[in-house]
C-alpha cells in the first residue's frame, strides 16, 4: 500500500537560482517511531498507508512518492548577529507542496536527508535526539494554538551518525505553510539580486498574504504576524533559543525548535541554548530580537518598495521603518491581551500591565515556576509555588479585587493557562529512552501533550523537576 500525495509544487517552479534539486539520500534500515494520524488525515493522507512499509521507506527518503520534486532551499541569514552570505538546507529535502483537501497548501519536508549543496562540511544527517524534541515540542505548541511548523512522522534509519559519540540516526518528516524565510530574501539580497527579490515576494503574496498590494502590505503582514507570534511565546513561556534570521518564517509560524524550551522556574533573563553564551536570544530579549530580524527583512524589500512608490531611497527608509515600529504596538497588545487572560481578564485596560508585571517580578524574585503559578491561579495553589508564600498573598488582594468584576474569571484562566508543558527533564528522558530504543516515554508525554489543557490534578506532567532533575541546557543537535 503506497500512500498518494496530491502535490502541486509551485516553489520548484521558481527560478534554478532559488534551490538545487536534490533527491533525499536512502537510509540504510527505515523503522517507524510515529505517524501523526490526526495531521495525516486532515492533509488527505491515509496514516495507515504511511506507516505501512512503502510509506516508511517515503518517509525516510528511499522512495519518492508520485509527484515530489525534491530540492533543497536556499537561503543566508544573520547567526546570532553575524552574516552568513550562504546557508540553505543543509540536512533538508523539500519532497513538494501538498494540497489539502480543503485546499491549504503545505509544504512536506524530510530533515535529516542527506548532504546536499549547502551542508558546509555537514554530513546532512539527524540523530534521534533533536528529531525527538521537534516532534513532542512542535505538536505541543500546535495543541497550544500557537502557529508552528507540524511533526508529520519520525522514522529512524539503521544508521549511526557521529556527534559527541555514535548516536542513532532519524528522519523527521515535517509539514509547513512554507519553509520561506527572512533568510531567503537575504541570500538575494546580499548578491543585489533584486529581480529575485520580486520573484520570491509575488509569490509570497500569493501563497500566504493575497491581500497585500505590494512589498509595503507584505512587510506589514509579516510584521503583524511575528508581533502576535512572539506576544504568544510570551505567554507561555517559550524561549525558541536560535532566533536568527534564517529561523524567522515569513509566514509566521514558529521553525526550526533546535535548542527550544520552556520555562521552569521564572525569571526574564533566562538562557537555555549553549551556544547562546551571552544570551542574546534570552526569554525577554525575544520581541527585541524580531524587530531586529524584521529590520533586515527591510532592507531587503526597499528597493521594491522605492520602485512602487516612486520616492528616493532614503524617504523608503523612513516609511519602511515607521512600519517596522508598528510591531512594538501590535506585540504590547497582544501581549496585555494574553497576560490579562492568564489572570482571569478578558477585557484588559491600561492599569492591568502594572498588576501583571508585579505578578511576573515577584515571580522572578523567587523562581517560582511559570505554568504551575498562572494554572494555579484557576484551582488555587499558586501561592505554594513561591518560597515565600507573602510574595504571592501580598499581589493576591489587589488581584482578587480586579478580577471580582469579570464574569468568569476561572474559566478564563482554564482556557488560557495550560496544566502540561513539554518540560525539558521530560523531553531529554524521552530522548534517552529513545536513544535505547525504547519509544514508550516519547509516546505517554506526545499522547499527554496532545490535550494540555485538560489534564488531572495528579497527572505527573504536571509536576515541575525536583532538584536534580532541572535541565538548564540545550543544545542544537546539528
Amino acid at each position: 500500500m503506497s500512500p498518494v500525495f496530491a502535490f502541486d509544487n509551485s516553489y520548484a517552479r521558481l527560478p534554478e537560482r532559488f534551490f538545487a534539486r536534490q533527491p533525499p539520500d536512502p537510509v540504510a534500515a527505515p523503522g517507524l517511531i510515529a505517524v501523526n494520524a490526526a495531521l495525516a488525515q486532515a492533509l488527505g493522507l491515509d496514516p495507515q498507508a504511511l506507516a505501512a512499509p512503502e510509506g516508511v521507506a517515503m518517509l525516510a527518503g528511499n522512495r519518492l512518492p508520485e509527484g515530489a520534486d525534491p530540492i533543497a532551499q536556499a537561503y543566508a541569514g544573520h547567526q546570532f548577529g553575524g552574516f552568513v552570505p550562504q546557508l540553505g538546507d543543509g540536512r533538508a529535502v523539500l519532497l513538494g507542496e501538498i494540497v489539502a483537501p480543503g485546499g491549504a497548501r503545505l509544504d512536506l519536508q524530510l530533515k535529516g536527508a542527506g548532504q546536499t549543496p549547502f551542508s558546509r562540511r555537514g554530513d546532512g544527517r539527524a540523530w534521534i535526539g533533536p528529531v525527538i524534541r521537534e516532534y513532542l515540542v512542535s505538536e505541543a505548541m500546535a495543541a497550544l494554538g500557537v502557529p508552528t511548523t507540524r511533526a508529520l512522522a519520525a522514522v529512524t534509519t539503521g544508521e549511526t551518525v557521529w556527534r559527541e559519540g555514535p548516536m542513532p540516526g532519524a528522519v523527521l518528516a515535517r509539514v509547513a505553510a512554507s519553509h520561506i524565510r527572512v533568510g531567503t530574501f537575504q541570500f538575494f539580497a546580499v548578491r543585489g539580486d533584486t529581480e529575485a527579490i520580486e520573484t520570491l515576494a509575488r509569490h509570497v503574496i500569493a501563497r500566504h498574504y493575497p491581500g497585500a498590494g505590494g512589498a509595503l502590505d507584505l512587510f506589514d503582514a509579516v510584521v503583524t504576524a511575528q508581533a502576535r507570534l512572539v506576544a504568544q511565546w510570551m505567554a507561555l513561556g517559550f524561549i525558541h533559543g536560535v532566533m536568527n534570521t534564517d529561523n524567522m518564517a515569513i509566514s509566521g509560524e514558529t521553525i526550526d525548535y533546535g535548542p527550544c524550551a520552556f520555562l521552569d522556574g521564572y525569571h526574564p533573563d533566562t538562557v537555555f541554548s549553549s551556544i547562546d553564551s551571552h544570551g542574546r536570544y534570552a526569554y525577554s530579549n525575544q520581541p527585541q530580537v524580531a524587530i531586529w530580524n524584521l529590520a533586515q527583512l527591510a532592507s531587503c524589500l526597499v528597493p521594491m518598495i522605492e520602485a512602487e512608490l516612486g520616492q528616493p531611497t532614503e524617504a523608503v527608509i523612513e516609511i519602511a521603518t515607521e512600519h517596522l515600529n508598528r510591531f512594538r504596538e501590535i506585540y504590547e497588545g497582544e501581549w496585555l491581551a494574553r497576560m490579562a487572560g492568564k489572570i482571569g481578564i478578558a477585557a484588559p485596560e491600561p492599569e492591568d500591565r502594572a498588576l501583571i508585571e508585579t505578578l511576573l517580578t515577584r515571580m522572578a524574585g523567587q523562581r517560582a515556576d511559570f505554568t504551575r503559578v498562572f494554572r494555579g491561579l484557576a484551582e488555587g495553589g499558586a501561592a505554594a509555588e513561591f518560597a515565600e508564600p507573602e510574595a504571592y498573598h501580598g499581589w493576591a488582594a489587589d488581584w482578587r479585587a480586579r478580577i471580582a468584576r469579570e464574569p468568569d474569571p476561572v474559566a478564563g484562566m482554564r482556557a488560557a493557562n495550560p496544566a502540561i508543558i513539554p518540560r525539558n527533564h521530560r523531553v531529554e528522558a524521552a530522548i534517552a529512552a529513545a536513544v535505547a530504543g525504547d519509544f514508550a516515554p516519547f509516546h505517554a508525554l506526545h499522547a499527554a501533550l496532545a490535550s494540555p489543557f485538560d489534564r488531572p490534578e495528579n497527572d505527573p506532567y504536571r509536576a515541575a523537576p525536583r532538584p536534580g532533575e532541572e535541565v538548564r541546557r540545550t543544545f542544537c543537535g546539528t
